[in-house]
């Protein structure tokens, strides 16, 4: 029983596994996947060993650089610990030391490159604890919670640091792309400091002229990130669709906050206010003019929400008749539900042509921005009893932003392979 190399050459390695039958399927399994970690970490010494130099002397950027001889290290792979003794550099100053193949195999701390883009996955959606619990019971690997979190940090420091210069391609739309849909919104995380804080959250879709959407990548910020570096990635993400689809529609959609707006005019041809967030005042107004009568409640309430839809000018002509109310006999407040649905309309009516977006198939409602505010900050960041330090904020908004961007996350290891882990950090 175990695994043996049988062969091994400069161009591949041959093992020899055997897998005992246990009583029961299940422990067959549990069987072949530890044999097979075995072999995977025999694999993995051979693979490492390549990527060691043979001791001769290196000269980097016209500095001397000599072996110290070849030490031993343990490495943390997908299979299990890999121990290999490697050469170490120094130069003849002494200081620090460099080892080769830990930057030509893309050593992540002290993790394979695999092992390393395993774990920074599950982080981006499983806490520590969780993940080496994962990694315990699905994968046969048991590593500590500070490993994991290291590992994760790097990775999530690496995707932050180089989010504004490195270029990832959008996947080809399988339909020609009209509409350019910006988005943007807060949602509040707890941070250490027992108080709250807003993440902010930025989506740009891609929609056909049917209206149907083909991509949307989404932009994730910590509180600690601060609102003028998230613009300033957002600002880089239009540019580049724009590149992309510079015939396409560019329309913002958002809800009633200013600071939304200040960005997104600018940039966008036509701004359409959240139409569910307008449906939401004139619900407090139907309350208002019928307390004790749901059915006409109801009935108000569906004919002036299908009118502010659907009817051109329709914002206007609500506008004009809530005014016309008379507030005397309200109770204090009702009267204030109504003031206030009334300067919101005042305020937002000449971004409420919800009939002519529709009549254009352009979308009216936020709900994919505000969906990404839930999967990418409150699903994982808003946990019973979770707290948050900013950096660790930033690092998992910066993994689930690559993650639940279709095709980020696979580009993204692409860069680490081929410019390496060191030089892109």
């Amino acid at each position: 029983m175990g695994a043996l190399i049988v062969e091994s050459d400069a161009k591949s390695v041959t093992i020899q596994i055997t897998i005992p039958y246990e009583s029961t399927m299940l422990s067959t399994e549990e069987s072949i996947q530890s044999e097979l970690n075995e072999a995977g970490v025999l694999a993995s010494g051979k693979a490492l060993e390549q990527f060691d130099t043979d001791g001769s002397p290196l000269e980097i950027e016209g500095v001397r650089w000599t072996s110290k001889g070849q030490q031993p290290k343990r490495y943390q792979s997908p299979y299990g610990k890999v121990s290999i003794e490697r050469h170490v550099y120094q130069s003849a100053k002494g200081g620090a030391t460099f080892c080769p193949l830990e930057v030509d195999s893309r050593i992540v701390l002290t993790s394979t490159p695999r092992f390393a883009k395993q774990i920074s996955h599950k982080y981006a959606e499983m806490s520590g604890p969780r993940v080496v619990s994962d990694l315990k019971e699905n994968h046969g690997r048991q590593v500590t919670r500070s490993f994991v979190q290291n590992v994760a940090e790097m990775v999530g420091s690496i995707a932050l640091s180089q989010a504004e210069s490195w270029h990832y391609q959008t996947p080809k739309p399988a339909a020609a792309i009209t509409t350019v849909s910006i988005g943007m919104d807060g949602t509040c995380m707890l941070m250490c400091e027992d108080h709250y804080r807003e993440a902010m959250v930025g989506t740009i879709s891609l929609v056909d002229a049917a209206g149907e959407r083909h991509h949307t990548t989404y932009i994730g910020a910590s509180p600690e990130y601060g609102r003028a570096s998230f613009l300033a990635r957002m600002e880089h993400e239009i540019t580049h669709i724009r590149g992309l689809f510079p015939d396409a529609h560019y329309q913002g959609l958002a809800d009633g906050a200013a600071e939304n707006w200040d960005f997104l005019t600018p940039l966008t041809e036509t701004q359409v206010l959240d139409f569910y967030h307008a449906s939401g005042y004139l619900k407090g107004v139907a309350k208002v003019l019928y307390p004790r009568s749901p059915t006409k409640r109801e009935d108000w309430l569906t004919k002036h929400c299908h009118d502010l839809k659907h009817e051109v000018g329709a914002a206007r002509q609500i506008l004009s008749e809530m005014v016309a109310i008379d507030d005397a006999k309200l109770g204090k407040t009702s009267r204030q539900t109504l003031q206030a649905t009334i300067t919101y309309f005042r305020n937002h009516h000449h971004q409420m042509g919800y009939a002519e977006a529709n009549a254009q198939n352009l979308p009216i409602g936020s709900g994919v921005t505000e969906a990404g505010c839930k999967v990418i900050v409150k699903s994982r960041l808003c946990g019973a009893g979770m707290k948050w330090k900013e950096a660790g904020a930033a690092v998992v908004l910066s993994l689930r932003s690559l993650s639940y961007t279709q095709g980020r996350w696979a580009q993204f290891w692409a860069k680490i392979n081929q410019y390496g882990f060191s030089l892109a950090f």
